[in-house]
């Protein structure tokens, strides 16, 4: 923490980035010298984007969303180019990201999957009101990292356009991400065998109300459903503002409490298993093959792993373990079929899938996105089995890059 206080004080010192500031704050670390010293710098220095950006991915951590992005914003018009040099000796492959300004939920958290790498990160920021660069750093890979939000679909549309005949690999375009809301994923998903993912419906808050009042019913939003539903805000992430309601009564407290316009709405499934438990996946999908990430086992049906008292039981971390070590021949054989074809239905090589598995047996998604937060950071002691299996994730990573590299020189060479 000391050469980190040290390194943050110095004016436009090089940029630090998420990943070892959420490793401080993870090892519950008091991360307010940094912060402070970072702050500072930025104050005695209007013109050090890198300062300007770290505090801002400092503030995230600690919760003060609105100024970091402030200062986020404050940072990509002074430059929008970060740079991390890669960690080992020899750097082995240029990895040039797109990135758009927002939360760190925002764009793909490039940082924690390359971490101690030979990998190079340029992480280029764009944004609809700065002109773009005519140059950018050269590089063996791009990856688009801009996640999907209704904010984000004039940029991603835009950034489509400019890469539309990229002179290097492009990993994710812009255009497959773009299908990643919630109901995006529900059609594209919603013929498949072995995959349950109920209807998803955008609603407004008129209609939300005359739901609550009775004047209308479910099947009008969603044809043969029926309460409980789950209902969220537009893009809310990680829970936030996420309800399950009963009955329509249940639903005027909420509208009440929640001053969003717009929300998705689906049908409850419950999925617990015999134990009364839930339990949820994290799987990264590389190239179509599936890799755990995180295994939760909770008491309540909406699981956040950090709240489902994983610390706590050593019951459910030996559980955790078992499914870790035998996830290639046990979970990722069940579901081979399903995850194929949401290999093919999306089209990306790099994304996420928040899952778990129906009373029935099927494949349930919550969710599936190119941001969701894949890192090693952990503690050893407790978690000794997940440092292993998250290294397959990142060796997964490494090798889909160079991978496509490869596929590039050998499609070169064939046109010469």
């Amino acid at each position: 923490m000391s050469d980190r206080l040290h390194y943050a004080s110095q004016a436009f010192a090089p940029y630090i980035g998420v990943a070892p500031l959420m490793r401080h704050a993870f090892a519950n670390e008091n991360m307010k010298p940094i912060g402070e010293a970072l702050l500072k710098r930025a104050e005695e220095n209007a013109d050090d984007a890198h300062a300007l950006m770290d505090c801002s991915n400092y503030l995230q951590i600690i919760g003060h969303h609105d100024l970091a992005l402030e200062m986020q914003a404050q940072a990509i018009k002074i430059q929008a180019l970060y740079s991390i040099p890669a960690q080992q000796a020899n750097p082995g492959i240029r990895l040039l990201v797109i990135m758009g300004p927002g939360d760190l939920m925002s764009n793909t958290p490039i940082e924690f999957l390359v971490e101690d790498s030979d990998v190079h990160l340029d992480m280029l920021y764009l944004t609809l009101d700065s002109d773009w660069p005519e140059m950018v750093p050269e590089h063996d890979v791009m990856l688009v990292g801009v996640a999907e939000s209704e904010a984000n679909h004039p940029l991603l549309h835009e950034i489509a356009l400019w890469t539309a005949r990229w002179p290097r690999p492009v990993i994710n375009l812009p255009e497959y991400l773009a299908r990643c809301s919630r109901d995006g994923v529900c059609a594209a998903l919603s013929d498949c065998a072995g995959i349950v993912m109920p209807l998803t419906v955008r609603a407004n808050r008129a209609t939300l109300e005359q739901l609550s009042r009775g004047t209308i019913s479910v099947s009008t939003l969603l044809p043969g459903d029926q309460f409980p539903l789950i209902v969220r805000p537009l893009g809310s992430h990680a829970g936030k503002d996420l309800d399950k309601f009963d009955t329509p009564e249940d639903l005027m407290p909420y509208l009440e409490r929640v001053g969003a316009d717009a929300f998705y709405v689906s049908r409850f499934v419950d999925y617990r298993n015999s134990d009364g438990l839930f339990r949820k996946y994290r799987v990264a999908l590389i190239e179509g093959k599936p890799y755990i990430c995180h295994y939760a086992i909770s008491s309540h049906w909406m699981i956040h792993y950090l709240n489902a008292g994983m610390n706590e039981s050593a019951a459910k971390r030996a559980e955790e373990a078992a499914c870790m070590a035998h996830f290639d021949e046990q979970f990722a054989q069940r579901h081979a079929d399903a995850l194929q074809m949401i290999y093919e239905r999306m089209g990306m090589d790099y994304l996420g899938i928040d899952c778990a598995e129906t009373q029935d047996g099927d494949l349930l998604i919550f969710e599936i996105d190119n941001a969701m937060v894949v890192h090693a950071m952990d503690p050893v002691d407790m978690y000794p089995y997940k440092k292993p299996a998250m290294q397959k994730v990142f060796d997964a990573f490494r090798q889909m890059l160079e991978n496509a590299r490869q596929k590039a020189a050998t499609e070169e060479r064939e046109h010469q």
